[in-house]
């Protein structure tokens, strides 16, 4: 977490006099109205009403809404990967491990959560073509989400639950595919049978 705290302060102005609010509760807060309004629909007027905080003390903090979404996208994949690990430490080979991230996947698609929708196919889909910026952070975080799930897919391989002939690399795309449409599929509202959809997923592991 102190990696991403500093990445998170990348986006932000210099310090000067101390703060008197908490930045990662503010950003949580900025995370929940980017996610269910998307970026161009919202104003610094939502953002400040979410944040608490007067528009004065937003704009000390940051440059500008593009700002506070930088930050708030830095914030939001830290806690994802934590998240992602966690449920990825449950498991007790390279299999297992790969089966619980996709569990996770399935979790964090249903209900409320999901429908406020995944903050990096959410920019994937409305900024990346028009923003570098977003759009380079967007596909640096599927790189590492998908560097991630090849690492389990090795494990596996290394552990002798997954089979040697699998092509880690392009299965670890297509899973990544997988687990994006999972969140477009959350923000829809239609249901997701977790355990079926994952199940089929794994069967790509054979």
């Amino acid at each position: 977490m102190r990696k991403a705290a500093r990445r998170t302060q990348s986006a932000v102005r210099p310090p000067g006099r101390p703060r008197e609010f908490d930045m990662d509760t503010a950003l949580d807060r900025a995370v929940r109205v980017f996610r269910d309004r998307g970026y161009h629909a919202t104003s610094i007027g939502d953002l400040t009403a979410a944040m608490r905080l007067a528009t004065g003390s937003v704009y000390k903090a940051f440059r500008d809404k593009h700002a506070v979404f930088l930050a708030a996208f830095e914030r939001y994949t830290a806690l994802r990967q934590e998240q992602t690990r966690s449920a990825a430490a449950r498991g007790k080979n390279g299999r297992e491990r790969l089966r619980n991230v996709l569990l996770s996947y399935v979790a964090h698609s249903r209900g409320r959560e999901g429908r406020r929708g995944c903050l990096v196919v959410g920019s994937a889909v409305e900024l990346s073509a028009l923003d570098p910026v977003v759009g380079a952070r967007v596909n640096a975080q599927l790189k590492t989400n998908e560097a991630f799930i090849a690492g389990f897919i090795r494990e596996g391989q290394a552990d002798g639950s997954i089979p040697g002939h699998v092509a880690a690399d392009d299965t670890a795309r297509l899973m990544i595919c997988i687990t994006q449409g999972l969140r477009v599929v959350g923000k829809t509202r239609l249901s997701l049978d977790g355990d079926r959809l994952v199940g089929v997923a794994m069967k790509l592991l054979a």
